[in-house]
């Protein structure tokens, strides 16, 4: 459908199909769910780990292809870019809201590629209101960018010096109806590297699976191990939690408290 010729594929609203008919446990009358998301998120169901597949394996694989993670191993750094709105004035460090829910994020990713050591993170901030983040993104200065809402220009059909980009499962709603295109805060990356987008995604989804399954940082060695990106990281989704905590811990660390049932807080 990117071919459409009367239509701008970036300005569609695919949430008006939602919207509209309802989704799939609506449409579906003898689906049955039993992994507890509308308990999360009391019947919106926007929050929804992807199950992770059968992770019950003794055998490690050898790390999938990609060159992001040996490259951000070898340097035993992440960088992190954060898009900050207008109205912030303060330091990253001790942020809150949205600004504190990406930095939690991106020491979730250091945590997970360097066996728990969350501190591996150079953060560089850039202007919410400019596409400055997503130049240093194609760029190669960061890794990886949080802060910023999905943008669909940059995904369907990028500027040729941006190159395209992958935005991750949203960690956060926006208060706006589905009607008026709600805002999704995701982690982006470059789309080169399916291998590294891959495991940024399974970061953000282990905080929502955690909350599903009750696991909290106390109990991140419930997590399940992971053998997909080699022996060296089978503890990936265990050291991001045991981080960040759930994603209700993640959420009440920034906003307060949680509230499960208003879509972005």
């Amino acid at each position: 459908y990117t071919d459409l010729p009367l239509h701008d594929v970036s300005k569609l609203n695919f949430l008006n199909a939602v919207y509209c008919v309802g989704n799939r446990g609506e449409l579906v009358d003898d689906l049955v769910d039993d992994r507890g998301m509308n308990q999360i998120n009391n019947g919106s169901g926007m929050f929804y780990a992807i199950p992770f597949g059968d992770l019950d394996k003794d055998e490690v694989l050898e790390p999938a292809a990609g060159r992001m993670i040996p490259k951000i191993r070898t340097m035993e750094t992440v960088n992190c870019g954060v898009a900050i709105p207008d109205s912030f004035g303060g330091n990253i460090t001790g942020s809150d809201k949205i600004v504190g829910m990406g930095y939690v994020y991106c020491r979730a990713i250091a945590a997970a590629l360097f066996q728990g050591k969350s501190d591996n993170v150079k953060f560089t901030i850039f202007p919410e209101i400019d596409n400055s983040s997503f130049i240093a993104l194609a760029n190669e200065t960061i890794d990886v960018l949080v802060g910023g809402r999905i943008q669909r220009k940059y995904d369907f059909e990028s500027p040729p010096t941006l190159k395209g980009f992958h935005f991750s499962t949203p960690y956060y709603y926006g208060n706006e109806s589905a009607k008026d295109d709600v805002s999704l805060y995701s982690i982006a990356t470059r789309e080169d590297d399916a291998v590294f987008s891959s495991f940024v995604n399974c970061v953000v989804i282990a905080t929502i699976h955690a909350q599903e399954n009750g696991i909290h940082r106390e109990k991140s060695i419930e997590m399940p191990l992971v053998s997909l990106f080699g022996s060296e990281l089978n503890w990936a989704l265990k050291d991001a939690i045991a981080y960040s905590g759930s994603y209700d811990e993640i959420y009440s660390r920034n906003f307060g408290s949680y509230v499960p049932y208003v879509p972005g807080g």
